[in-house]
């Protein structure tokens, strides 16, 4: 406990009043009569200050967003950055063994917001799980549900609401109205589809619904816009993508209109999209020639510099009328990080390993030994006095290498990676420690086939999982750590001679 209680002494002192870490103001003088504003948007985040890492060209992370931001606000137009909730963190309920870590993030979180100049954020029950005074804590511009802020954005005035319900969101877009709105957004706590069926409500005095909320944690993987007569937007959680709103005013204050001149952008990002997804997919294919990876890695960091000139190319005035446009943008891996922010997210990186290692150190669990009948982990060195001809097929797969790569970036002592880096994590009779971690590191024989104490007393197939199938894959190659994983692919990487494939003969000369 001494070094928790010196991290968080350190972190006191070094913490400074929220105005002291926001942003640069945005309403100088020449800013105050702008004839248009910038808005950004997160969503989701579930506590991600950054990506996993195990993929290649993975979107995402906070200081990545924080340059997007920080970036804009040089402009001649005001900017504002705007968080819809759900957050702090990314599960309702933690582990005794998960607090440390997950408070430690959501306070980087916090100050992250603070340096990109956050203005108000909704709440949503992702950012209670360690209950309202923590969070409240964290002294960031809150608006409640129901709730509702106007801010001058250079000659007119956005207005920001939040609600669960088309009754809230009608209630509190009249009163941002009544405060001089001309623009306003609903910040929608629910899912895409309630948000649609919110946004159908006639005459429901907003101008744009952002759906803050996904029914559980995969369902976030994609950017949606639907073009109803009013726009309803969901972002890709955990960070991943910003929503950008660009404000123009015409002659006259009016009604807000979605500008038809932006669509032909629109669709040429799109078209680039597609063909980002064909080149990651390639490029995260395993076993992948070096030299044509590298060209193909090329073309992408092309495609993303093509389209982020697209995403952030000024938009011009649309004559009499008010008019705003709406586009996403994906925090892609080549993208700038903001230097603050990232060494915000890089403290963190440095603070966290030692404290789970010092909490498991102290208050740490052994995993239950396994019933009566029940097979216990062996290691794959007990794999090896029968199936030694396997071990070549295995040891030349990435497989084997599982902890080093965490090693490499210092994340070996990160709750969120270790059950996909080590082998029985959390199984009766595996490891529950991060202090006990010796001798089940990287992805071994039991990680596919089950725990092998039975089949080495009394080698069956009826002891083993002998042929593991995708379910047993997608357990960690999942949407997030593998989006581009298909199992008829690349289960054909890790088999060999020995292992899915008979063994060579070699014949006598």
């Amino acid at each position: 406990m001494a070094l928790l209680a010196a991290l968080s002494g350190c972190s006191r002192k070094e913490s400074r009043p929220a105005e002291a870490e926001a942003a640069p103001r945005v309403d100088t003088p020449a800013k105050t009569e702008a004839r248009g504003a910038i808005l950004f948007f997160s969503a989701d985040v579930r506590g991600y200050l950054g990506p996993c890492g195990c993929s290649e060209n993975m979107r995402g992370g906070i200081a990545r967003a924080a340059s997007q931001v920080k970036e804009a606000g040089k402009g001649a137009l005001p900017v504002f950055y705007v968080d819809g909730g759900d957050s702090l963190f990314g599960h309702s309920t933690l582990k005794p063994e998960q607090v440390p870590q997950e408070e430690r993030k959501a306070k980087a979180l916090a100050e992250a917001m603070k340096h990109m100049g956050l203005k108000v954020r909704a709440v949503g029950e992702l950012d209670d799980t360690r209950g309202a005074d923590f969070r409240q804590g964290l002294g960031l511009p809150e608006l409640a549900p129901g709730g509702e802020k106007v801010i001058a954005a250079g000659a007119r005035k956005v207005g920001v609401v939040s609600a669960s319900d088309a009754a809230g969101l009608k209630q509190a877009g009249a009163r941002a109205r009544a405060g001089g709105a001309s623009f306003v957004v609903g910040l929608f706590h629910g899912t895409m589809e309630d948000a649609q069926r919110a946004a159908a409500t006639p005459e429901l005095g907003v101008d744009l619904v952002l759906a803050t909320h996904t029914a559980s944690e995969f369902d976030g993987e994609q950017n949606k816009l639907t073009r109803d007569a009013v726009p309803v937007v969901a972002l890709q959680s955990k960070g991943r993508s910003l929503l950008r709103v660009d404000l123009s005013y015409g002659a006259k204050p009016g009604r807000f209109t979605p500008q038809k001149t932006a669509e032909d952008a629109e669709k040429e990002a799109a078209s680039i999209d597609r063909r980002m997804e064909l080149l990651d997919r390639e490029i995260n294919l395993p076993g992948v020639d070096p030299q044509l990876k590298r060209l193909k890695q090329q073309k992408r960091e092309e495609l993303v510099a093509r389209r982020q000139a697209l995403l952030t190319a000024p938009v011009a005035a649309a004559g009499d009328t008010d008019s705003f446009t709406l586009r996403f943008v994906p925090l892609e891996s080549t993208l700038p990080s903001d230097p603050d922010t990232l060494a915000v997210v890089n403290a963190y990186d440095a603070d966290v390993g030692k404290m789970n290692l010092e909490w498991a150190r102290e208050h740490g669990q052994d995993c239950p030994a396994p019933q009566k009948g029940q097979a216990a982990f062996v290691g794959s060195a007990a794999c090896a006095e029968c199936h030694a001809d396997t071990f070549p097929v295995w040891e030349a797969s990435k497989h084997t290498r599982a902890w080093k790569t965490l090693e490499e970036v210092g994340k070996q002592f990160h709750l969120n990676c270790t059950s996909c880096h080590v082998t029985g994590w959390e199984q009766p009779g595996g490891v529950c420690r991060l202090d006990k971690v010796a001798g089940r590191e990287n992805v071994g024989c039991e990680s596919c086939h089950g725990p092998g104490s039975l089949h080495v007393e009394d080698p069956s197939t009826d002891n083993i999982t002998a042929h593991p199938g995708q379910a047993v894959c997608v357990t960690c190659h999942n949407p997030e750590n593998s989006p581009h994983f298909d199992f008829a692919t690349y289960v054909p990487k890790i088999l060999g001679p020995g292992h899915g494939k008979p063994l060579e003969v070699k014949r006598k000369p």
